[in-house]
């Protein structure tokens, strides 16, 4: 597969060479993975320099920051111990198992956790001498975030970063990639929305006839999956390992994420093999392609749909379900305005000092938590069987969504009654609908559907794509990141000279 980010040697010395430089002249460092997984490893010396440096500057340091462990409370804010989350109570949910929201608002430029992904997979790039940042333009197809944060991360490597998204992706989005482009031209609308990837594709393909152009599919990017298996996985064991130390009894149940890019379900697969937990695939039930083969349109954002990523391991996920984007939007509205609020502190369901943590989701982080609350209620959970998800970027990112969801669902206004329906109807009465627990049977149906994706439409060979079934495949995998991490160390000798 060696155009899906899995060389581990030099691939072109005179490209590598003038990188060192550029790199050199830009006095720009690489973090490793291992330094992302566990920032205590970061060093000392750009530990006390990130004091000083915005969080949401573009700022080579702040690579140094792309991780789960930033804390809260400021823009040059130390990292925590333990990654910020959210143990939700079952006054909220309906359910007895806990259901713990890691948060990944917190982290840098773009608030959202996409901008590990983007590193994962441009980083191996330019230690293998495969992208020059001087000619290429790094293209990043996406429906939001994955291209904000490629654009970040070009930006600080000194290169020209491309965000390919769909015309109908919320107005905040946009707004920052105008902040954060070098020219007007880098941001291409794609028509649709947040179901619309397959027009993305199409206008990769067309931008790939320029051999300058280098495209950065998260859904075929194994760096994304890496990256996620690593330093995501790594950071939800942190936060299981801290709950459990206050509750010695709680065992893992299992990892829930909506399948976007299939990358941070990679997280999920670091769990299962840690703890024997299940990993949990949530799409739009607008867009049922893992349970039903369906297609249709849907506005969880940060989401995806219509097809199964290249890099999702099917053969090694154990529950799908589906959520309404109904659900997700009237929840936000309800964590979202003065009479939602009200309702829940007056209804029990929420202590108000965790008020603004609820309000922090953003639409695809509430899809999790109602899949969570699904799939509890399917697997019959108990009190000491925890259910692991995240919030995969911040609230902030959807203002303009709430005022459309308010003007088309609640033109006469959101008051109690709405909000004690919004309340019963999405959480505390959230039915098991829509949830499958896999059969050997049910993945190879899933993962064949991957096949009109990647071998038909976006060549692939038949051979690397059947490889994925088995889990040796995947396996083999996991040892690149030490080896990127030493090109990456020597990287940084050279350009650096540490």
């Amino acid at each position: 597969m060696d155009k899906l980010g899995l060389e581990t040697t030099i691939v072109n010395e005179e490209i590598y060479d003038s990188t060192v430089e550029r790199f050199r002249a830009a006095k720009l460092r690489l973090p490793t993975f291992a330094q992302l997984a566990d920032p205590a490893k970061i060093p000392a010396d750009v530990s006390e320099q990130l004091a000083s440096v915005d969080r949401d500057a573009a700022d080579g340091l702040n690579l140094f920051r792309v991780h789960w462990y930033n804390g809260a409370g400021g823009a040059s804010a130390a990292p925590v111990a333990v990654p910020q989350h959210l143990v939700l109570p079952s006054s909220l949910t309906g359910v007895a198992a806990p259901i713990v929201v890691v948060m990944a608002d917190a982290f840098p430029m773009i608030h959202a956790h996409k901008v590990l992904a983007t590193y994962g997979c441009l980083a191996p790039r330019i230690v293998t001498g495969q992208f020059d940042p001087g000619r290429h333009k790094a293209i990043w197809p996406s429906t939001g975030n994955y291209c904000r944060g490629g654009v970040a991360v070009s930006r600080i490597m000194g290169c020209r970063g491309v965000a390919v998204l769909p015309a109908g992706m919320s107005r905040e989005r946009f707004a920052w990639l105008e902040a954060w482009v070098s020219d007007p031209d880098d941001i291409v609308r794609t028509p649709g929305s947040e179901s619309n990837v397959k027009e993305i594709y199409d206008k990769c393909a067309e931008l790939e006839r320029d051999a300058d152009n280098v495209i950065f599919n998260q859904f075929s990017e194994f760096g994304n999956h890496l990256a996620h298996y690593f330093c995501t996985g790594r950071a939800m064991d942190t936060v299981y390992g801290a709950l459990v130390e206050r509750e010695p009894d709680l065992r893992l149940a299992g990892f829930v994420s909506a399948t976007g890019s299939a990358g941070t379900l990679a997280a999920g697969e670091y769990l299962k093999a840690e703890h024997g937990s299940r990993v949990v695939a949530v799409e739009a039930l607008e867009c049922p392609t893992l349970l039903y083969n369906g297609f249709g349109e849907h506005n969880i954002q940060g989401i995806g749909d219509k097809h199964v990523p290249l890099i999702h391991n099917v053969m090694n996920t154990d529950v799908v379900t589906a959520v309404s984007d109904r659900a997700s939007d009237s929840l936000f509205v309800l964590f979202n305005t003065d009479a939602g609020r009200r309702h829940l502190v007056a209804s029990g369901a929420l202590h108000e000092p965790m008020l603004p943590e609820i309000g922090r989701l953003g639409l695809s982080g509430i899809c999790n938590v109602v899949a969570a609350i699904k799939v509890a209620k399917k697997l019959d959970l108990g009190a000491d069987e925890l259910l692991m998800t995240v919030a995969t970027d911040g609230a902030e990112m959807y203002g303009s969504e709430l005022e459309k969801i308010l003007a088309r669902d609640h033109a006469d206004g959101f008051g109690e009654g709405a909000a004690q329906t919004v309340h019963r109807r999405h959480l505390q009465d959230a039915d098991t609908d829509h949830v499958l627990e896999l059969s050997a049977r049910d993945r190879e149906r899933i993962f064949n559907l991957g096949y009109f994706t990647w071998v038909e439409q976006q060549g692939v060979s038949l051979e690397d794509f059947v490889a994925r079934r088995e889990q040796s495949f995947w396996q083999r995998l996991h040892p690149l990141l030490a080896t990127w991490d030493e090109m990456i160390e020597e990287f940084n000798e050279r350009s650096q000279g540490l």
